[in-house]
């Protein structure tokens, strides 16, 4: 009973679907692309939601987490401002369910709201397949889904 009312709670913020185990590219600290017209340009990694580490292990994201951003460049009212974003692009390689590997050029997060919105209009450039299935909203600004 308790699972189904978390499912839906889920689904009620726009997160759908299990998450595939994949490689984690993205540790703490490491400054990403912000993709969509938020008016952000660069982020800085914080905190990934949801990880349960080891001790002293550094946290790391991949491909349709969310995590916690502080905006390092972009426009001076979003600017050393704290938002939750998902990553939908990383240079790490990894693996998926049907055995293709995949790459992408560059590391990048879309700025959602707390609801689960997403904070901009669109996604610049490709999404990937694993961010655009658990975000639907994410997945309806996107213009490209690899």
């Amino acid at each position: 009973m308790a699972a189904r009312a978390k499912t839906r709670a889920l689904v009620s913020r726009g997160m759908i679907g299990q998450k595939h185990k994949t490689s984690r590219g993205l540790p703490v600290g490491s400054i990403i692309k912000c993709t969509d017209n938020s008016g952000a340009r660069a982020l800085r990694i914080i905190q990934v939601l949801g990880y349960k580490g080891r001790l002293r292990r550094v946290p790391s994201a991949t491909v349709g987490e969310m995590i916690v951003v502080s905006v390092r460049k972009g426009t001076p009212d979003m600017r050393k401002k704290i938002f939750k974003a998902v990553v939908v692009r990383q240079r790490k390689p990894y693996r998926r369910a049907d055995g293709t590997w995949i790459q992408f050029e560059d590391n990048a997060a879309v700025i959602m709201t707390p609801e689960g919105e997403m904070r901009g209009s669109e996604a610049r450039g490709p999404v990937a397949k694993e961010a655009a299935e658990r975000w639907p909203r994410i997945a309806s600004a996107a213009s490209i889904i690899v």
